[in-house]
């Protein structure tokens, strides 16, 4: 079975894990509406979708 032969340095170490923090995540206003919603991504408020309705949300 392999074994490290010398300790992981802390330098090391964050090198390693410099990728896996938490990303934020991003948010549009919807040109319709003005609710937030995720870019290319269907308005979940008012079913717009690139500036035209293409799910008809009921009230």
């Amino acid at each position: 079975m392999a074994v490290p032969k010398r300790k992981t340095t802390p330098s090391k170490r964050g090198m390693r894990r410099s990728h896996d923090t938490l990303r934020v995540e991003a948010f549009q206003e919807c040109p319709n509406c003005g609710e937030l919603k995720r870019p290319h991504n269907l308005c979940t408020a008012c079913g717009h979708y690139n500036g035209r309705e293409v799910v008809a949300i009921g009230a």
